[in-house]
């Protein structure tokens, strides 16, 4: 999986997803060294194809384009930084002035729009009540029966200015309720304004510190070469550890050589003695073409079957009986449901969707871990972590039982996490 990946210098979104930020740095490394090496590899063509005379070197061809540069007072290039100039406010303080402004006139035309309904409103309402007042004034015919038709239409003056000052005071109430809706409005775009600004300055900030993260990364090449061999000294420690109590099958040099043409791999083999006749070991015959990757899980379901069946994947060490840690084609939220009550170092391996592999789940103390365990050889070794090749997957969770899996972790495997419901969720794997 490994190799495939530094051969295609990609690796699938999901599967990135599944890795932890350990595994994504050392993959991220060892991206780069291939890319640099190949990089070499073609400098070197190019220098040997020039040097025996048979390709003339590239001359670039000259361009009539040219930039030229307003020059200063002083000779330099002119340079102008807003809100740095004599007379020029600050950024901020222009960015305020120009959000409020935004905000007052939005709230200022909402205003206006709804003045005219309210407008149009009021003076329907008073229009319509004056004409029902007239209507009900002429059906009681009470003009006609009054002598005095001065004192009738004094009268009617009267009733008139009265509806007419009613109307301006709830016009003058309509008046305060919209300007107070108006100022509420303003506040409200104002504060979305520079809510939408400040999210803009920190996405422009996150894009300036990773331009400054991917200058440091560059600059500091030969700083990670340093700390891969300090790495390499340290995973060959624990191979040792392991080839003594005679757990590893392999071991990969994946950090030996950077920048090397091809990796070189050292087979070491069990040194002590065995107390009894070694098991023979069933080499699967394989009857079916696996595709690049899991695509379904019937697809899974056969590939254990007559790959890892055979080399005992799942099985304590010499028996029978399935391993309490192993578990079936389940989530990560389910595995983390599983763990969710135990204590820090309990663990659990499941069947992976993702990779010809698994997944081993692991309990910290505030969260959880997810390690993928490489199958698709004739070994079983963690993805980008653990350069330790072991022949059986027991072999691999034995190991980490006494030795960390990384340095910056620290973790160990203590207390197997075993089935929680009847039927077990890897029955169909052994049926």
């Amino acid at each position: 999986m490994l190799q495939q990946i530094l051969h295609d210098l990609y690796i699938d979104p999901e599967l990135l997803a599944e890795l932890s930020d350990v595994q994504k740095h050392i993959l991220f490394y060892k991206m780069r060294e291939e890319q640099l090496r190949r990089w070499r590899e073609r400098e070197a063509r190019e220098a040997l194809v020039q040097a025996d005379g048979l390709r003339p070197l590239k001359v670039k061809r000259a361009s009539n384009r040219h930039i030229q540069w307003l020059l200063g007072a002083d000779g330099e290039v002119w340079v102008w930084v807003m809100g740095e100039g004599p007379g020029d406010k600050p950024y901020e303080e222009i960015s305020e002035e120009l959000i409020a402004e935004q905000a007052r006139l939005q709230a200022q035309r909402e205003a206006e729009e709804l003045w005219r309904q309210k407008e149009a409103e009021i003076t329907k309402k008073f229009r319509d009540a004056l004409a029902n007042e007239k209507a009900r004034i002429l059906a009681e015919k009470w003009k006609v029966e009054m002598e005095d038709r001065k004192a009738a239409k004094i009268l009617e003056e009267r009733i008139h200015e009265e509806f007419k000052r009613k109307e301006e005071e709830e016009r003058k109430q309509g008046e305060e309720q919209i300007r107070l809706q108006e100022a509420r409005r303003a506040k409200e775009l104002y504060w979305s304004l520079k809510r939408a600004q400040l999210h803009s300055q920190t996405s422009e900030r996150e894009e300036l510190e990773w331009e400054e993260q991917l200058r440091r990364i560059k600059a500091a090449d030969e700083e990670w070469s340093l700390q891969a061999r300090r790495a390499w000294d340290e995973y060959r420690r624990h191979s040792l550890c392991a080839i003594q109590k005679g757990t590893v099958a392999g071991l990969s040099c994946m950090f030996q050589g950077l920048g090397q043409n091809h990796e070189q791999e050292a087979r070491l083999h069990h040194p002590l003695p065995s107390s009894g006749p070694p098991l023979p070991r069933a080499v699967p015959i394989r009857t079916w073409e696996r595709p690049l990757r899991p695509v379904s899980r019937e697809v899974i379901v056969r590939w254990f079957k007559e790959e890892q069946l055979p080399r005992r994947a799942g099985f304590e060490r010499n028996t029978e009986c399935i391993a309490p840690w192993f578990h079936g084609i389940i989530s990560r939220e389910n595995a983390e449901d599983l763990l969710e009550n135990m204590m820090e170092g309990a663990f659990l391996v499941r069947v992976s969707e993702k990779i010809w592999g698994y997944t081993l789940s692991y309990r910290l103390h505030k969260g959880f871990k997810h390690f993928l365990v490489d199958a698709s050889g004739d070994f079983y070794s963690f993805l980008g972590v653990d350069p330790n090749r072991h022949a059986t997957l027991t072999d691999l969770i034995d190991f980490h039982k006494e030795e960390i899996i990384t340095i910056s972790g620290g973790e160990l495997l203590q207390q197997p996490c075993g089935q929680r419901e009847s039927p077990p969720d890897y029955h169909l794997l052994f049926e």
